[in-house]
């Protein structure tokens, strides 16, 4: 499935993957573009979990971040010297480390350094943008990555066969540590958010995107978003979204 292009943020980079476990890889260097660092940042809800690496005071931490379904406002201030971070695609997870349990929250490294860093108990070498999928055939390969296939391919829109829909609801959970309706709605939502800041009317939105209404619109974007149509379409100099793009989490209108 193609991908719309994400928005560009200052001082960020970033690329899809064609590795069948990592949606997109991206980093952060701070004051790389020229323009004034941001004063905070809207990290929109997310369907998807990642692997982030950041310094900030010559210090360096490594989380795995799970799925958000709420927005949160993160102050910045200068404060980061510089970030990196995989995305991984629906279907793919840690064994050891259930997605049910990182909704809205994140497990960071007890011990790391530029680096290394320590995952289920071994150290790693913390990747770079250019080697990012290297790295997770090496976790794939010593069994801590796992993917389910068939997560994917029903939160595209396909139809399985010979496995019932009860089944599939509890594949989906244990993978994503989300339900498929939790999912549509947080996607659609991105989704909403990207045309807008394109410069869509709201009513556009609703009808491109399957809102029953400009009032079922609003609510969604509180939820998922923070911000209201108004503020999507004409944003605030000193703030910038969290990354923006569209999954192949299917959107149903």
């Amino acid at each position: 499935m193609a991908h719309d292009p994400p928005e560009e943020i200052p001082g960020l980079e970033h690329r899809p993957s064609d590795s069948p476990y990592v949606e997109r890889v991206y980093r952060v260097e701070e004051g790389a573009s020229g323009a004034p660092a941001p004063e905070r940042m809207v990290s929109v809800a997310n369907s998807n979990w990642e692997l982030i690496a950041w310094t900030a005071g010559g210090v360096t931490n490594v989380s795995v971040r799970g799925p958000e379904t709420r927005p949160t406002v993160v102050p910045m201030g200068g404060a980061m010297d510089g970030a990196f971070g995989v995305v991984f695609r629906h279907g793919a997870y840690l064994r050891n480390l259930p997605l049910a349990g990182l909704v809205d929250t994140a497990v960071t490294s007890p011990h790391a350094t530029e680096r290394t860093f320590v995952l289920d108990g071994d150290e790693w070498e913390i990747p770079g943008y250019g080697n990012a999928e290297d790295f997770v055939d090496r976790l794939v390969r010593a069994g801590l990555l796992v993917r389910d296939p068939l997560v994917a391919d029903v939160l595209a829109g396909d139809t399985p066969l010979l496995v019932t829909p009860r089944s599939v609801q509890r594949r989906v959970a244990a993978a994503t540590g989300l339900t498929q309706g939790v999912i549509r709605q947080i996607e659609r939502a991105r989704q909403a958010a990207m045309l807008l800041r394109a410069g869509e009317a709201a009513a556009d939105v609703v009808h491109l995107v399957g809102y029953h209404d400009q009032p079922h619109l609003a609510r969604s974007l509180a939820r998922f978003v923070g911000r209201r149509a108004t503020q999507l379409q004409k944003p605030a100099p000193d703030e910038i979204m969290s990354l923006l793009y569209k999954t192949d989490a299917e959107v149903r209108p």
